[in-house]
């Protein structure tokens, strides 16, 4: 007959508590050695007292837990001392080296304003030179057939998208990577105004688009931590206001959007040289001068020519307070998901154009 040998006693000849320490404090270097790279600096204190604590601790046979074995761990643990981080591999990254995926962030808030008011610039230059509005909104159109297909590119290729992020990448708000990307809301934007509203009235609301809304989102980053926040809407008229946008901003916008419009009624749209069936749509001596006065015949167009109301500076102050409020409102409207790129412009024109054709009413 066999018989089944019953299987030894396992005698453990060590102390449990420090072989499960050791254990601890090696899990603990390996999780920190494979993703948590970020938190490793913080918590090295903690791990480098744990293995001190061990270096002494003796085994019930009489040995000791090897103290050349222990301070070579902590001396690989010194090694990275906030000087290398991980890739999430395990593979250690010097402080100079980044993984391939990852972009240092830079603030490129400042030079991408900078460019958003160069805008306005070269806005005032097309109005005050015999351009064309057609051949400018052809261009526009042209320039739109070529950044839309590449922002759909953008979306399908992760190849591209890392291309043109390199060198467009700076133009881009944060949230326009996941996104549609804004100069496509810009142009849209900019050619509504120009083909919808008269000459003058769009460049002052590109203008605005241009100035107004770098004007608030400067004071607003600067200065609107202390400012309170605007209501959740309008006092009147009930408008949903965004609750991110401050007063401060909200002053910075209305203020720039009244310059804006005093200015350029009242110095710079003189300087431009009409052709045959165009001007302005106000006219310092005349006041008002838009369409649908010239329909209403001679008789209205003189009645108003003699209403000093409606010209001079009461005039040119009253498109003034208009154009900044609405310049204000418009940048500060929560309109959900539409970018202010492309509302901006079509708001303030529109509301500009529809006083306007207000005053002309009265003065007929």
């Amino acid at each position: 007959t066999s018989s089944k040998r019953s299987p030894s006693p396992i005698i453990s000849f060590a102390v449990e508590g420090t072989q499960v320490q050791v254990q601890n404090i090696t899990r603990k270097v390996i999780r920190r050695l494979e993703g948590m790279g970020g938190h490793l600096e913080r918590e090295m204190g903690e791990v480098e007292e744990e293995l001190e604590v061990g270096d002494e601790e003796e085994s019930v046979d009489g040995s000791t837990v090897d103290e050349g074995s222990v301070r070579g761990l902590n001396g690989k643990v010194n090694g990275l001392n906030g000087h290398a981080h991980t890739n999430g591999n395990g593979k250690s990254l010097s402080k100079r080296e980044t993984s391939p995926g990852h972009v240092q962030k830079v603030d490129w808030e400042i030079p991408r304003k900078l460019l958003h008011s160069s805008i306005g610039f070269i806005t005032l230059y097309l109005y005050l030179t015999p351009s064309s509005v057609p051949r400018i909104t052809t261009t526009l159109w042209s320039a739109l057939c070529v950044i839309v297909p590449a922002d759909i590119l953008r979306f399908r290729s992760r190849r591209f998208a890392q291309t043109y992020e390199r060198f467009w990448g700076f133009l881009m708000r944060e949230s326009e990577r996941n996104s549609v990307n804004g100069v496509v809301w810009y142009i849209l934007g900019v050619n509504f105004a120009l083909t919808a509203y008269p000459h003058d009235i769009a460049t002052v609301a590109i203008l605005i688009l241009s100035w107004a809304d770098t004007a608030a989102s400067t004071i607003g980053r600067y200065f609107g931590a202390a400012s309170p926040r605007l209501p959740a809407r309008t006092p009147v008229l009930r408008l949903p206001l965004s609750p991110r946008k401050s007063r401060a901003g909200f002053i910075a916008a209305s203020i720039t959007g009244a310059v804006i419009a005093v200015g350029f009624w009242g110095w710079l749209a003189p300087l431009r040289v009409w052709g045959p069936g165009e001007g302005a749509s106000w006219v310092w001596g005349r006041g008002v001068t838009l369409d649908g006065l010239r329909g209403v015949g001679d008789v209205a167009a003189a009645t108003t020519k003699d209403a000093g109301w409606l010209a001079g500076w009461l005039g040119l102050g009253a498109i003034g307070v208009v154009a900044g409020l609405v310049s204000g409102v418009a940048e500060a409207l929560d309109l959900g998901n539409l970018d202010d790129n492309l509302t901006l412009p079509i708001i303030s024109g529109g509301c500009i154009l529809g006083f306007m054709k207000l005053l002309s009413l009265f003065g007929s």
